[in-house]
């Protein structure tokens, strides 16, 4: 945990920010190029091995999802202005980039800019988190809502139908966002006209039975670890909740985003967001300068650490407990 001084967590946040938020053309496009090499060597040799044996393909399928995680995380680095030093390249290829990860670009932009804002804050939930109740709230529900409550943070829900529905459905329907939402509604529109085209063309050149064999399983997979990221790097048991009143930003990144330690090919697969409290204290870090901010600043090298074991624990945790200043299980609620 940091300690509660805001002006040197600030003064912290300003100067990892002047040292590592600093965009390089020639490594964003390094990194596009590489992971689209593998992305795209992972679809021919799954689309080769289905003559030889399913299993096989998804053996493929693994690096295929993994290559598309990696390439959603530059998708979201484009969101923050991070991946490239042009921001009107960073909408370009985020906007292409949604339309791979099925995600419209400028809709993520919007409601992941929410998330970093109020990450934390028990007075400002909702918007581009992981729905998370208190336990005196969950307790306040009626019977029918605390089902509900305990289906949707089910790991099978959350990481299995509950991701593909979000990212392939719901994503889908500008209606979703308010009518005032201009671009991002024409950015829904954009990406579903480049992913029915994409799609098209692929059913067309390989066979519909084929893509769908391919596709459907590394989009599952993709959606369902994207989505575990996402649940790890903030619902770990001594997470960060505050109301608005001693809410602070620079704690809510530090004390509420875990460091995801993994082995270096998850590492690279992730784009190093497993190093979220980097990223949450300044967003405007590329994903290819974290490492280097987190190791080359003492400050930052005290995070809350999870490894890939120690994280299956979190898939149990349920409520924020306010009187101990923990998440908890639901069989821990009297």
């Amino acid at each position: 945990m940091t300690e509660s001084n805001p002006g040197a967590l600030a003064a912290l946040r300003r100067t990892v920010t002047e040292r590592f938020a600093v965009p390089s053309t020639p490594r964003a496009v390094y990194q596009l190029v590489n992971t689209l090499a593998v992305y795209v060597g992972c679809w021919m040799a799954a689309l080769w091995s289905l003559d030889v044996s399913y299993l096989l393909t998804l053996l493929f399928i693994v690096p295929l999802a993994g290559a598309s995680v990696r390439l959603f995380i530059f998708q979201h680095d484009c969101g923050h202005g991070s991946f490239l030093p042009s921001q009107r390249w960073n909408d370009i290829v985020g906007s292409v980039l949604g339309v791979v990860t099925v995600t419209p670009y400028h809709y993520w932009r919007r409601t992941h800019a929410s998330h970093h804002a109020t990450s934390g804050n028990l007075d400002r939930r909702g918007m581009g988190d992981i729905d998370t109740l208190t336990v005196e709230e969950y307790k306040a529900l009626a019977p029918a809502k605390r089902l509900a409550y305990r289906l949707y943070r089910n790991p099978v829900v959350l990481l299995g139908f509950g991701a593909f529905f979000h990212f392939v459905v719901f994503h889908r329907w500008p209606t979703n966002m308010p009518p005032s939402w201009k671009t991002e509604r024409r950015g829904v529109l954009f990406t579903n006209l480049g992913l029915a085209l994409l799609v098209g063309v692929l059913c067309w050149a390989v066979g519909w039975e084929r893509f769908l064999l391919v596709q459907v399983p590394t989009t599952a997979v993709s959606c369902a670890f994207g989505v575990w990221l996402f649940y790890v790097q903030h619902q770990f048991e001594d997470a960060y909740w505050r109301p608005a009143t001693s809410w602070s930003f620079e704690e809510a990144g530090l004390d509420g985003s875990s460091y995801y330690r993994m082995p270096r090919v998850m590492q690279w697969f992730t784009g190093n967001i497993g190093i979220h409290h980097v990223h949450h204290l300044s967003s405007r870090i590329p994903n290819y300068r974290l490492e280097k901010a987190m190791r080359e600043t003492p400050e930052l090298q005290r995070p809350v650490e999870l490894s890939l074991l120690s994280s299956l624990r979190c898939a149990s945790l349920k409520l924020w407990d306010e009187r101990t200043g923990r998440l908890v299980r639901f069989k821990d609620v009297a």
